[in-house]
């Protein structure tokens, strides 16, 4: 299968280290997350502000897999729950010293991987948050496009050199 990448130019300008102007010959930027692009909002000459929405991605595999997160992290809240008043139970009898150690230790253990996969659902969600966002490509600075060689239905692969979408240029 052959993939398009969309390119978008911008022209623009940052401060440099010290303070000073400086202008970008390009600065090329692309989406953060994979997926297929399903509209370009900007065209070639136009003027945008920092923050414009410049191309969108299909959000829709994107928000599937927020709504998995979500389902995941209330399950693990309400195991760890669960763990956590087992726990105060065992602790409770071992006072009493009706149940033994090992049976303390067994809940304090199911507690400690409640706890574990509790936070291991709420680092997914919290990924699968920003994928979402980042489905939207923004203009970094304010400046100029100067082309847009793609458009909807672009395939758009974030690999490990992930091709540009949005090229700036001064």
């Amino acid at each position: 299968m052959k993939q398009r990448i969309v390119a978008i130019a911008l022209v623009g300008f940052g401060l440099g280290s010290a303070g000073s102007l400086w202008a970008a010959d390009k600065v090329e930027l692309t989406t953060r997350v994979s997926g297929v692009v399903e509209e370009v909002l900007v065209k070639p000459g136009q003027r945008v502000k920092k923050g414009a929405v410049l191309l969108r991605l299909d959000r829709t595999v994107l928000q599937a897999r927020l709504d998995e997160a979500t389902a995941e992290q209330a399950r693990a809240d309400a195991d760890e729950a669960d763990a956590r008043r087992e726990l105060a139970r065992a602790e409770e009898l071992f006072n009493r010293t009706v149940s033994s150690v090992s049976e303390l230790e067994a809940a304090t253990l199911r507690h400690a991987r409640a706890k574990a996969a509790l936070s291991g659902a709420n680092a997914r969600h919290a990924i699968a948050k920003k994928n979402l966002s980042d489905a939207e490509l923004k203009a970094p600075f304010n400046g100029v496009v100067s082309s847009v060689p793609g458009g909807p239905g672009t395939v758009v692969t974030a690999d490990c050199q992930p091709k540009p979408l949005v090229v700036f240029q001064p």
